[in-house]
């Protein structure tokens, strides 16, 4: 580079030097008696001009000679008007000076000696503007060496010290003459680069700016200060090299400014910055807290822990210090050797005793510093979390600074870890009331054989609100129900549990499953508008079960007919005896609670043995896979269907979620179909006349005693003949009677008529009314279910104990 060529080129000795400026020799009285070219040049007069005449000739009338220098400028000058030989006058900067030897005027001025007259003074004059321009030059290179808080050193192609300013001399601590001479090296043994990419010392550095002769600029250098010992501080230096016109190399100019304080501070905001990045990231509180010992060490402290009172670390509420200090958990140790992020023996009890800073700090609720131990408490809403420590070994010492940003640090912690203690809460409580909604045994049935699996989402989504449920039905028909609740937390596990109930109500209803969840649609409907008038604010997409799904279907293992509906869900796999594979194409309807559109339902023959397959979308569905390529594995997997329904579901689980859920719940239910023995079924069509009673009666005692069940023939024969003599009294065209020996006894009576009977009490003075009464205090359970051509009514009696297919009670004896 050309930066020391530039300063040698510099004019140092100004407009003014006598080798250079406008000269005019005087004599004692004032008589010009040398002339030098630059004077001629300046002012117009030829030397036999000018030479003999006053230097009044060269002043305006009435102006003085000047005299000799003063302190009117930096350099001595003073500003004079001075006349030209063409009449103009110039503002000139002039300065005198004595003269002894008229020989020393000769050989400076290159003057010619004047015989008769000695020279008693030398008159120096330039251009006023150029003279001003290079004192401001020379008051900005004073500055520079001596007013300049940058540091300024030059060193020699040998890299020793050879020239430094006033900042430089200051942070070296030294008089100069002490220092200079010195390497680099010498001077910050112990410092070294950190900006990446370059070498580590200062000589390494120096030598490849001098091999390269590229500058190198701010690199960031870290080293104790000659003249402050035991602290660290931190230069922006920057290097190029010095060579002169000829190119010959002269050694190598340093810069260095200190910038410990902005470096520390913008240090202190990286750290703050990584600190929103990485803390928090979970709703696990053991990792939140191992993510703050993560972003401390080393950058912050040499070691970091963190304990949580236990009520904290069970999503309970914190605990009020009221002089017994509550039980604290360590759950996160991390130091700069490289230990593990949490306790080696794991999350475990810790107790300090009376004194110690942490007891100080859990009674005062305050941070608490000593040399190389800080404890902050981790605070929310003015509770108390717990703490955390941080322990460093150099600099030993906290200062005011570094005690805010731990202070920052703990808050933000504070906050994340409460939002993961509110979430385990919520958590908690929602699996349980989950845990406690599903179905936890499903009774076995007559109709299908059964298994499920359900798998809730991972902690970071939330407890969801799929749902499944088998529904015992009147006929040995069974209920099979699966749905998907939109969102996660404790308010979609509530509404799950609240549609639950409403459609095994709705089902006991033997309601058809289209009828059903036009039902279930006009109930969410109405709780999407009443909820805001309840709450007083606008309900929320979790608020309410606006936009649930669900698949509901009904199958008869006598007539082996699937009836099946569905609002928005996926339709059920279907595989056959003989393995083939389908997904019916089943009308799907809009979700529940949007309304507008109907619902309709498909009937298909099932034959015995087939593997009907209802699940949530979360068992096909994943961040890495669509819904299509999810129904295509699961199809697979129930190709090989003649495997136990237990295996079966273990199966498609391994394929489809081997890490488990991670979005959203899995509901799983198998049913493989049964067909109801034809011995168990007798059925009769009766004319709807008086004499249908007596035939009714008769065939059911005959079916009874073909059974083995006459205990039942006295009750059966009262059923029989008041379900039949209403059928002949209310409704019209055939009847049907239909005894079913399944669990229970059934007695079904089937009409054209679309009315329901009524239980009622009868006056004493009543001559009919009765017989249903009596009826329902002789069965277990009765009822009415409809159907496209009319109604059927039911009623279910338990069997003899003795009777052989009788159920025994299950469990253990009290």
């Amino acid at each position: 580079m050309n930066a020391w060529n530039a300063a040698e080129s510099a004019d140092f000795r100004g407009p003014l030097d006598v080798t250079r400026a406008a000269t005019a020799v005087l004599d004692a009285q004032d008589r010009i008696i040398g002339w030098s070219p630059a004077a001629q040049r300046l002012l117009g007069y030829a030397p036999e001009e000018i030479i003999g005449r006053p230097v009044e000739t060269l002043l305006p009338a009435g102006s003085a000679p000047a005299s000799p220098a003063s302190e009117s400028s930096p350099s001595g000058s003073q500003a004079h008007t001075l006349r030209h030989r063409d009449g103009r006058m110039l503002r000139m900067a002039v300065t005198s000076c004595p003269l002894a030897d008229v020989r020393e005027v000769a050989e400076v001025s290159e003057l010619p000696e004047t015989a008769g007259a000695r020279p008693a003074r030398v008159l120096v004059a330039a251009e006023l503007d150029e003279h001003r321009m290079w004192e401001s030059r020379q008051a900005m290179l004073h500055g520079l060496a001596t007013q300049s808080p940058v540091g300024l050193g030059i060193y020699d192609t040998e890299l020793r010290l050879i020239w430094a300013n006033g900042a430089y001399t200051r942070e070296i601590g030294l008089p100069v003459e002490e220092f200079l001479g010195a390497r680099a090296d010498e001077l910050y043994p112990d410092g070294q680069f950190v900006t990446e990419g370059y070498p580590r010392t200062l000589e390494a550095v120096m030598r490849q700016v001098l091999a390269t002769d590229e500058p190198v600029l701010d690199l960031h250098f870290v080293g104790q200060q000659p003249s402050d010992p035991g602290s660290d501080h931190v230069w922006s230096c920057s290097y190029y090299r010095l060579q002169d016109a000829q190119g010959r190399v002269l050694g190598v100019c340093e810069d260095a400014f200190d910038i410990s304080g902005r470096y520390q501070a913008q240090r202190r905001l990286n750290l703050l910055v990584e600190a929103g990045a990485r803390i928090g990231t979970t709703l696990d509180m053991t990792v939140t807290a191992r993510e703050i010992t993560k972003v401390a060490v080393p950058a912050f402290a040499s070691m970091v822990i963190v304990d949580l009172m236990r009520s904290v670390l069970h999503g309970g509420e914190p605990e009020t210090v009221d002089g017994t200090l509550p039980a604290l958990v360590r759950v996160a140790t991390r130091s700069a050797d490289h230990t593990p992020d949490g306790p080696v023996q794991g999350p475990h009890r810790v107790e300090y005793p009376p004194g110690s800073l942490q007891y100080r700090s859990l009674s005062s609720g305050g941070t608490v510093r000593e040399e190389g131990t800080m404890v902050v408490p981790l605070r929310t809403g003015g509770a108390l979390m717990g703490l955390v420590t941080f322990l460093r070994a150099a600099p030993a010492v906290f200062d005011k600074e570094e005690t805010e940003l731990a202070d920052e640090l703990v808050i933000r912690t504070a906050v994340c870890l409460d939002n993961a203690r509110r979430f385990t809460r919520e958590h908690t409580a929602a699996l349980t009331l989950q845990r406690n909604l599903l179905p936890q045994h499903l009774p076995a049935q007559s109709a299908v054989d059964l298994a499920y699996r359900y798998l809730p989402s991972d902690e970071r989504a939330g407890v969801g609100g799929d749902w499944f449920d088998v529904i015992g039905l009147s006929g040995t028909r069974v209920g099979l129900v699966v749905g998907d609740v939109v969102g996660h937390g404790l308010q979609a596990a509530a509404t799950m549990g609240r549609l639950r109930t409403t459609v095994r109500a709705l089902a006991r209803l033997d309601l058809s499953p289209d009828e059903l969840l036009s039902r279930l649609d006009d109930l969410v409907g109405q709780t999407a508008e009443e909820q805001p008038a309840i709450a007083g604010t606008d309900a929320g997409p979790d608020d309410v079960a606006t936009g649930v799904t669900c698949l509901y279907a009904v199958y008869d293992p006598v007539s082996r007919r699937c009836t099946m509906a569905r609002a928005g869900h996926l339709p059920p796999a279907v595989v056959d005896a003989e393995g083939g594979l389908y997904f019916p194409d089943l009308p799907a309807g809009p979700p529940l609670g949007l309304g507008g559109l109907p619902f309709e339902s498909l009937d298909i023959e099932l034959p015995v043995g087939s593997l009907l397959a209802l699940f949530t979308n979360g068992l096909v569905e994943g961040r890495d896979r669509d819904i299509d390529e999810g129904l295509a594995i699961l199809g697979r997997v129930l190709s090989d269907h003649r495997r136990p329904l237990d295996e079966l579901c273990i199966h498609t689980l391994a394929e489809l979620l081997p890490d488990g859920p991670a979005v959203d719940d899995s509901a799983l239910l198998l049913v493989r179909t049964r067909e109801l023995d034809a011995r168990q079924v007798a059925a009769w069509e009766l004319p709807a006349e008086p004499a249908a009673v007596g035939k009714a009666r008769e065939r059911a005692t005959g079916q009874l005693r073909e059974w083995g069940l006459e205990e039942l023939s006295y009750t059966t024969e009262l059923v029989v003949s008041e379900l039949v003599t209403n059928a002949v009294r209310h409704a019209s065209g055939p009847l049907h009677l239909r005894l079913l020996r399944d669990r229970t006894l059934l007695t079904e009576v089937s009409d054209t008529g679309h009315t329901s009977p009524h239980l009622r009490h009868s006056a004493s003075d009543d001559e009919g009314g009765r017989g249903l009464f009596i009826v329902a205090q002789l069965v277990q359970r009765w009822g009415t279910r409809y159907t496209p051509y009319g109604k059927t009514i039911w009623t279910e009696q338990a069997f003899p104990p003795h009777y052989p297919g009788a159920p025994r009670p299950a469990g253990r004896p009290d």
